[in-house]
């Protein structure tokens, strides 16, 4: 994907819908800060080429290789934030497993059977269960405003 020269002075709102992206040009932009979600989903991202003003995203340690031009910064090879040997600031919970994010970025996913908050929750959502109460609710609501509601009702 090649923005290069395009005049950006911050990254296009459309860039979120590009994550399947590989290489990324974005320099010879007069870009002055490149926000923290602006690369969220780009797990396949590997060549990133921002202006040199700019540090790459996630830092230099979520790249392998960052390489400093005249006029660029050439951040290569997205390294898997969950296989580094640093500790992660924001561990995930029992029940989840580390999955990368974008450069720098982790998520944390319910492992099999567990779902909810915090990966608490174990089985399958009681679909049945909610759908009766609310469909009950529903129609007891319904006819006591239609039995309260029709004597109000004029008839022609």
């Amino acid at each position: 994907l090649d923005l290069s020269n395009c005049s950006l002075h911050s990254v296009p709102p459309g860039l979120a819908e590009a994550t399947a992206a590989i290489v990324l040009d974005l320099t010879e932009n007069p870009l002055t800060t490149l926000p923290n979600g602006s690369f969220l989903g780009f797990i396949h991202l590997q060549s990133l080429a921002v202006p040199l003003t700019l540090e790459c995203p996630g830092g230099s340690d979520a790249w392998q290789d960052v390489t400093v031009d005249r006029s660029s910064r050439l951040c290569q090879g997205q390294r898997n934030p969950c296989n580094s040997s640093v500790e992660l600031a924001w561990p995930c919970p029992e029940n989840s497993v580390c999955a990368p994010d974008g450069p720098g970025l982790i998520q944390c996913l319910c492992d099999n059977p567990f779902h909810g908050y915090k990966c608490l929750r174990e089985g399958t959502f009681p679909m049945l269960l909610f759908g009766g109460i609310l469909g009950t609710a529903t129609v007891s609501l319904s006819l006591l405003l239609w039995g309260t509601q029709r004597r109000k009702a004029k008839t022609p």
